[in-house]
């Protein structure tokens, strides 16, 4: 018994050893540790639903990380809520050579709310592990398992989850009832090595040893160009209450009936208010822009995650009495006032986020992160941002512009597209003159009119502090060294939704002296010198994803005393990236100096790369030409 006993320790310890072999992070391929710093040795996902009431999910996720950079890639978490358990959760700390160095239960997990510091109730927490590591690099084993009664949201799979991440194996298995309507959609798969197996009832993807994307620059989001797989139930459970997703209508007429129906009630009180607001104005639009004013007027945002799936939006009328709501609720309380004033407005479901995302039409399923409002207007239509005390009424760049978005109506859904900015929408006019003097310096005023997403950089401008102008200043006006301005007159125009900037601007030593010569660059105001970085190997796609217009006018006055003795050619050049011309005119000791930049909107092979950054080299080289002055 005692040679069994300890033939049997050996082996278990021979298991053990070669198990922490395989975890080692030398065994990782070379082409997997280039720039990543982690990898994911494995992320395996097992979901069974069960039927439309029940789906359990155990996950297994195994990270290598190689630096502090790496952490944010171990993603041991989980939130849960009333409807969704934690069946089980722990993980494992390895050490380089793989073997455990820490083991974490369910009790060593930290426990709190989701609340983001915005939030006033929520009923949502977390689990999730804080770790400091002693050493890099180390792994960490993250196992899962939860059930929840909500079957309207099925995890996607992400092989490649973000840039410096690498994935070693990637693979996700669903079963399912056949009779409730499963269904999926592959994106991006064709510069990848994706095995899928699909038999009667059972789906499964598997990815291996996909390297890490660095992110370069002008680099789309990763789930443009690298693999995804949406999935979905046509009759799926939503807390409490079973919905039907086959077609956008019949979904949108779901969410009315049973997200938004009976939210829109306000009191006898509150409905005269609003038409004491609106007076005796008739034109729709601008009894719309009155309402909105109104609610910016009364109420701020706060999120709330409560209610089926943070999705229904909490009582017009509680918004009312309290003052504030989230996305949904502020987009449902706005949806009911216009209501009192006999404007009809379409709740509308997005993706709110810089980076702009489409609600996938060819999808029918529970998407979007965001709620706005739609209003129909002169067979056009205007849109709400109820969530901004400042922003103008029908401004959309930067966040919910340029996408598809899920309307709502009474009697179905519809997919639309919201505002998309064209490059000329997208200006910035620059009006100015400057005096140069003898010893260099100048002396000049600048006007800077901007629209569409330029508007958005700059409108917020009138409520910073004189220290952060100055920030602002000095960085914009970077080709000005020893930047002096002062008297700022800012004109924020929210019909036109134009923003004006009127500067009083001086600064020694412009001008380079030598000798008997001074030579300075003409556009003093609006350089265009950020070049984009050449790489040998371009690995990416790149994206100019908002497009632009500037246009300047500079008038100069050049010393009495001095005369040109070379000046710039004008130069026009005209490609697919877009526009670039200036004019440069001389009269007796004057120069005026016109320029135009053209950036266009476009989604670029890698191929493509080096042509656009050569284009910007030009445009940079042609914005820093100098002209050269002697004295008589």
């Amino acid at each position: 018994m005692k040679k069994i006993s300890w033939t049997l320790f050996l082996y278990l310890a021979f298991l053990t050893s070669v198990k922490a072999q395989i975890l080692s992070d030398f065994l990782i391929p070379k082409e997997l540790k280039e720039n990543a710093n982690a990898c994911i040795r494995l992320q395996e996902r097992e979901i069974s639903i069960k039927s439309r009431r029940s789906m359990t999910i155990k996950s297994k996720r195994i990270v290598t990380v190689f630096n502090e950079y790496g952490l944010r890639h171990m993603d041991a978490y989980q939130n849960y809520d009333k409807t969704l358990h934690i069946v089980s959760i722990e993980a494992k700390i390895l050490n380089s050579l793989g073997s455990e160095i820490k083991k974490i239960k369910k009790k060593d997990f930290r426990d709190q709310s989701v609340a983001d510091g915005f939030s006033v109730y929520t009923d949502s927490r977390v689990l999730y592990l804080d770790y400091t590591p002693i050493s890099y690099p180390f792994t960490i084993v993250f196992e899962c398992e939860v059930e929840t009664s909500n079957t309207a949201f099925i995890p996607s799979w992400t092989p490649l989850e973000n840039y410096f991440l690498s994935t070693e194996n990637s693979k996700i298995t669903i079963s399912y009832p056949q009779d409730l309507g499963f269904k999926y959609k592959e994106e991006n798969f064709e510069d990848f090595s994706i095995q899928k197996t699909e038999v009667s009832g059972k789906l499964s993807f598997e990815a291996t040893n996909i390297q890490a994307f660095k992110q370069e620059e002008y680099a789309p989001s990763l789930r443009k160009f690298t693999p995804i797989v949406l999935f979905g139930l046509n009759k799926f459970h939503l807390e409490g209450v079973d919905g039907e997703a086959e077609t956008w209508s019949g979904f949108g007429s779901w969410v009315y009936a049973n997200l938004l129906n009976g939210t829109d009630e306000l009191s006898e009180e509150t409905k005269s208010k609003i038409k004491t607001y609106v007076g005796d104005e008739t034109d729709k639009l601008k009894i719309t822009q009155k309402v909105f004013e109104y609610v910016q007027n009364k109420t701020r945002y706060v999120s709330i995650q409560m209610g089926i799936g943070g999705w229904k939006p909490m009582l017009a009328k509680d918004v009312d009495k309290l003052g504030y709501g989230d996305c949904k609720a502020l987009s449902n309380y706005t949806r009911a006032l216009l209501s009192v004033v006999g404007v009809e407005s379409y709740y509308t479901i997005i993706y709110g986020d810089k980076y702009q995302r489409d609600i996938n039409p060819d999808f029918v399923s529970m998407q979007g992160n965001h709620a706005i409002l739609c209003i129909p207007y002169q067979n056009e239509l205007k849109w709400m941002e109820c969530t901004d005390q400042i922003v103008p009424f029908d401004f959309q760049a930067n966040f919910t512009d340029d996408r598809k978005a899920l309307i709502i109506k009474s009697d179905g859904g519809k997919i639309t597209d919201t505002k998309a900015y064209s490059e000329k929408n997208n200006s910035q006019i620059t009006s100015a003159n400057y005096s140069l003097h003898n010893n260099g310096s100048i002396l000049g005023k600048v006007t800077i009119k901007s629209l569409g997403t330029q508007y958005d950089r700059k409108y917020l401008l009138e409520r910073k502090s004189k220290d952060d102008l100055d920030k602002h200043y000095k960085n914009y006006f970077s080709t000005i060294n020893n930047l002096q301005w002062k008297n700022p007159v800012f004109k924020n125009d929210k019909s036109a939704i134009e923003f004006t900037e009127n500067i009083d601007l001086e600064a020694e030593n412009y001008a380079s002296k030598s000798g008997q010569r001074l030579m300075f660059a003409l556009n003093a105001f609006n350089q265009y010198s950020s070049v984009p970085k050449r790489y040998r190997t371009r690995n990416s796609p790149f994206e100019i994803s908002r497009g632009f217009y500037d246009y300047d006018d500079i008038n100069i006055n050049l010393p009495d005393n001095f005369s040109v003795e070379s000046i710039p050619e004008s130069v026009e050049f005209n490609e697919k990236f877009g526009h670039y011309k200036a004019e440069i005119q001389l009269n007796d000791n004057k120069v005026v100096y016109k320029r135009s930049l053209t950036i266009n909107k476009g989604f670029y092979s890698k191929t493509e790369y080096e042509e656009y950054r050569k284009f910007i080299e030009k445009i940079a080289k042609n914005d820093n030409a100098k002209l050269v002055l002697i004295q008589n």
